[in-house]
């Protein structure tokens, strides 16, 4: 059976959320992903960018051959079958770039990435006192659209001679936002970027009335007078509020051995959905079918006993939206 409901809009790209945005030290964080698309044959997650010697995992859907093991997996990761990477007892040497490759059925392939942060269990904010290491934290990590947001910079190089920050575009290439030349004291801004941000001299970058569109990985690029270059990731999210879904019925008949569909259907992305029956949560049965992303509910056959009415519930962090109830049959 090849589910029909696909993505919940076609023209949105999978993404990935760390639970939690900042992970202590010794803790498990998970790396979750949002609006994939259906047609799943397989998953590859990669410590860094795309390459072999990168690669933690690889797992087929359906599950009957084994999970492959990569050259970076370290035996503390667990890939569950949605694709989302579990990630235990972590150190600072796990905090970076993550990349996700979704294999289709239909040979193409898509990626998401996410930045890793890592802090001491001493303290969210890495300083002098607990790290010497280069670290950025969002402030706020999940913003409205219209704030500011401060990409807040710790323990920049004392010798540093420029530094750059970039944002990743289309999860491919980094896009230079600005650049600062500490000897010369001269700022250089992108096209169409100064007027929305400022720079300090701590690395430290504002981003003023905050759009859909700003959220992502921003990579900041430090270069020091011995001309090498350091490098840190930061994320955040803009928070989206969801609109009502409704709930749409694909039936034949309601004679014996027949199945019943039901699809979620909204507008929104990156969301969770449940399905709720007659008003409680719906206990799925062995007769009962989710579709990868939950958007598409199938029953097969279909019984007296499964009558009633159906609703779905889409929410996200800040939102939550319940369709109204249809009637079935």
């Amino acid at each position: 059976f090849l589910w029909k409901c696909g993505r919940l809009a076609t023209s949105s790209q999978p993404t990935i959320e760390s639970l939690p945005p900042s992970v202590a030290e010794g803790r498990s964080v998970l790396l979750l992903v949002r609006n994939p698309p259906e047609n799943i044959i397989g998953f590859v997650w990669f410590k860094g960018m795309v390459a072999v010697k990168n690669i933690l995992a690889i797992r087929h859907i359906p599950a009957r051959k084994p999970t492959v093991l990569g050259p970076a997996y370290s035996g503390r990761e667990t890939l569950s079958s949605d694709g989302s990477l579990l990630l235990h007892s972590v150190s600072q040497k796990d905090r970076g770039l993550y990349t996700l490759r979704i294999l289709r059925t239909d040979g193409k392939n898509e990626e998401a990435q996410v930045q890793l942060q890592v802090h001491s269990s001493l303290s969210v904010f890495c300083n002098s006192l607990t790290c010497s290491h280069l670290m950025i934290h969002s402030l706020p990590s999940y913003a409205a659209e219209g704030e500011d947001v401060l990409l807040q910079v710790h323990n920049l190089p004392e010798e540093v001679q420029a530094f750059s920050w970039y944002k990743l575009k289309n999860g491919t290439s980094f896009h230079k936002l600005v650049e600062y030349n500490k000897t010369t004291n001269f700022i250089s801004w992108g096209p169409a970027d100064r007027i929305r941000g400022m720079v300090y001299r701590n690395g430290s970058l504002l981003l003023h009335n905050v759009i859909e569109n700003d959220a992502g990985i921003y990579t900041l690029e430090v270069l020091n007078k011995d001309l090498k270059i350091k490098r840190s990731y930061v994320e955040f999210y803009v928070k989206k509020h969801v609109t009502q879904p409704f709930v749409r019925i694909t039936d034949n008949t309601v004679t014996g051995g027949t199945s019943v569909i039901f699809t979620c259907v909204s507008p929104n992305t990156d969301v969770s959905i449940r399905w709720i029956f007659n008003k409680k949560n719906l206990q799925l049965t062995e007769r009962m079918t989710l579709s990868p992303t939950k958007c598409g509910l199938r029953i097969e056959p279909v019984k007296s006993e499964d009558a009633g009415e159906y609703q779905c519930e889409v929410s996200n962090h800040f939102s939550l939206k319940t369709s109204l109830p249809v009637s079935w049959p």
